[in-house]
């Protein structure tokens, strides 16, 4: 006789199964179409300037906030096209949606960039230059002015430096200029501290590109030195966070978020040694734990942890 209780519990089993591959497949799919675009890092980087602004204890200005995302999507929008080259091999998933949709894509820089422009002119002269110092540091980077000389981006370690402190100005100077008075030690503080993580995060980047920076002859710093040194690099930066949150304490700066500045710490030692593991292939979750560590971190320092 047939059991058709058990017969009914595996096909629902069966379905589940099935039902929870095509959630997985459309999730996948759509968080590539974000992370390719450079849609995933603007809305990152729209929750890091918001984490600038609660280290400044001030009022967000939501015009810079989307002056960040568009900004951000533009920049990293021309890098995507000027190293399509490298992504055939690191990224091919990337080069599929680039090229699927081209003419879309180069538009959407034009009016992003045109869109930053605009929002942070309502706020002011400096907010602008503030802005078209990443677009003049990107052409700069990405593309080779002339045959005699390379591009910054093909100069060790150079790259990384430009991309710190893009980050860093851009993160740092758009809330000062909302603000009346403000410390010089607590800016510099501010400054640093997204310097630095941006700079282990564009090495623990390079470490994923390895593969398709030697082949192209791209001379990073995980090229040069290997995963060992550049993990041992890599612990010695974030290292230098600890004496910083130190003297954040002592002038009693951020103490409303020490915890959460503790926690950011200390999550960049793990990020670290889970990627720069010459064992583990590095995918797509360097995007979703490094590039995404504001999407978690700002909330917590919002809630006052």
């Amino acid at each position: 006789m047939v059991d058709w209780g058990y017969f009914n519990s595996y096909k629902a089993l069966e379905d589940t199964i099935k039902s929870f591959k095509k959630t997985y497949q459309t999730a996948h799919s759509f968080f590539t179409l974000l992370t390719s675009t450079s849609l995933f890092l603007a809305i990152s980087g729209v929750f890091k300037l918001y984490l600038s602004f609660i280290l400044y204890e001030a009022e967000p200005h939501w015009n810079l906030l989307l002056t960040t995302f568009f900004l951000i999507f533009s920049v990293y929008g021309i890098n995507k096209l000027t190293d399509l080259k490298e992504d055939e091999i690191n990224n091919p998933e990337r080069v599929g949606y680039i090229k699927k949709f081209p003419k879309i894509f180069k538009c959407s820089i034009i009016i992003s960039f045109a869109l930053a422009i605009i929002l942070s002119a309502v706020t002011g002269i400096w907010a602008v230059l503030v802005v078209m110092f990443p677009v003049c540091s990107g052409v700069l980077y990405s593309v080779q002015i002339s045959p005699k000389y390379p591009r910054l981006k093909d100069i060790t370690g150079v790259k990384n430096l430009i991309i710190a402190i893009t980050w860093a100005n851009g993160t740092t100077f758009l809330p000062y200029l909302t603000i009346d008075h403000v410390n010089f030690i607590k800016v510099f503080l501010i400054y640093y501290f997204f310097f630095m993580k941006s700079l282990i995060n564009t090495i623990l980047f390079d470490l994923r590109d390895i593969d398709g920076d030697r082949t192209n002859g791209i001379k990073t710093l995980p090229v040069k030195l290997g995963f060992e040194k550049s993990k041992v690099l890599l612990l010695f930066l974030n290292s230098t966070f600890i004496p910083w949150l130190l003297i954040g304490y002592y002038f009693r700066y951020f103490s409303r978020v020490f915890l959460v500045l503790a926690f950011s710490i200390l999550n960049g030692y793990w990020y670290i040694l889970r990627f720069s593991n010459k064992r583990r292939k590095i995918g797509k979750d360097i995007d979703l734990i490094v590039d995404g560590e504001w999407l978690y971190t700002t909330p917590l320092a919002l809630m006052g942890i």
